[in-house]
Parts: structure tokens; sequence; C-alpha cells
């Protein structure tokens, strides 16, 4: 399995790591940030965040399931797949 820590801001990031065929991610630094900010219920705002914009952003690729995301969702650019692939 992979899962994809570090880096992860916002629901675009989780839609491209998941579309990039990862199991999950981690979002930690803005679980802290939240708590920092407003305790528990910082926690909670910053996850709600994280939902609204990764259900828009799935919306915004025509998809209802992240099941169904993989690399036709994003643009990768050309060269970039390398010979790791």
């Amino acid at each position: 399995e992979i899962w994809l820590d570090g880096g992860i801001r916002s629901g675009q990031d989780v839609l491209k790591a998941l579309a990039m065929g990862a199991h999950g991610t981690m979002i930690g630094r803005s679980y802290i940030y939240g708590l920092g900010a407003m305790g528990q219920r910082g926690v909670t705002k910053a996850l709600d965040i994280i939902a609204r914009e990764l259900d828009t952003t799935m919306a915004l690729c025509g998809e209802r399931d992240v099941h169904h995301l993989d690399r036709s969702n994003l643009l990768i650019p050309k060269g970039f797949e390398g010979d790791w692939q």
C-alpha cells in the first residue's frame, strides 16, 4: 500500500495523490494548524475544509467516487514519468 505523508495542504493535493495511486494521505500540518488556532473546533474545521475542497475538485473532474480516480484525471507534463513507471 502507498500512503502519502507530507505536502498535503488541500483537497486538491489529496485528489492528486489518490489519482497517482496512493491509498490514502496524511494531513498532519493542517490538523496542527487547526488545533493551534481553535482547538478541537479548529481540527474539525480543517478537516471540513479539506473534504469540501476534495468534493469540489472531484466535481470539476467529473468524478463522484474517489475509487474512480486515476492518472487520466491529471495533466502530467510530457516526460515527467521517467523510468520509474
